[in-house]
């Protein structure tokens, strides 16, 4: 039986920026080869806890706090100031089915350090960078990541991504053609080859 998005485990994700010269870079890991990612390059976060939990609070603050908790085990970064970016609902279809919501914020300027139990390797990169390193075969990222990356490619600077978060958009996953292509309301990733392109809708 199908689990309503109501009642799905949740989960949040930190996507964290650094000023650059050519613009700004975002902290990507690879996972360790095993678990649900493995091998994936993904933004710090991951399951919300029993501690991240208050009575009465919204669910997005309980996934705020899991993205903060989990950013600094995973790569010893304590950060705060996260806005809401968007809010990721699986496919009916999806084994393992978790609502996820990604938060945006500029990182702090210390150095991030990873832990050998959950980071295989990390990097900051442009956005630009991480979608061609994908689309050469060299790393594998998942469609929210992808389409995350994509959609930070369109800004310049720090300040105009953050400027265009502060309210969680609703990704709704359809998947089609036996998983070639991933559909939202906001468009559609066609993944059946590399590189990946997204139509809008």
């Amino acid at each position: 039986m199908t689990i309503p998005d109501d009642e799905l485990p949740l989960a949040g994700t930190a996507v964290l920026l650094r000023p650059a010269d050519e613009g700004f870079r975002v902290l990507l890991l690879r996972r360790p080869e095993r678990g649900s990612f493995a091998g994936a390059w993904v933004f710090p976060g991951g399951k919300v806890e029993q501690g991240d939990r208050r009575d009465g609070a919204d669910r997005v603050d309980d996934a705020r706090r899991a993205a903060v908790r989990e950013t600094a085990e995973e790569v010893g970064l304590v950060i705060d100031g996260l806005v809401p970016l968007s809010e990721w609902r699986p496919p009916a279809e999806a084994p393992v089915r978790i609502r996820t919501w990604f938060f945006l914020a500029e990182a702090p300027r210390a150095e991030a350090v990873p832990s050998e139990a959950e980071v295989a390797e990390l990097a900051w990169v442009t956005p630009a960078e991480a979608l061609g390193r994908h689309a050469s075969g060299e790393w594998t990222l998942f469609p929210p990541t992808w389409v995350t990356l994509h959609r930070l490619s369109m800004h310049d600077r720090v300040s105009a991504a953050v400027a265009s978060a502060g309210a969680a958009e609703l990704f709704q996953t359809r998947v089609l053609d036996g998983g070639r292509a991933f559909a939202w309301e906001q468009g559609t990733l066609h993944a059946a080859a590399r590189p990946w392109s997204f139509a809008p809708a």
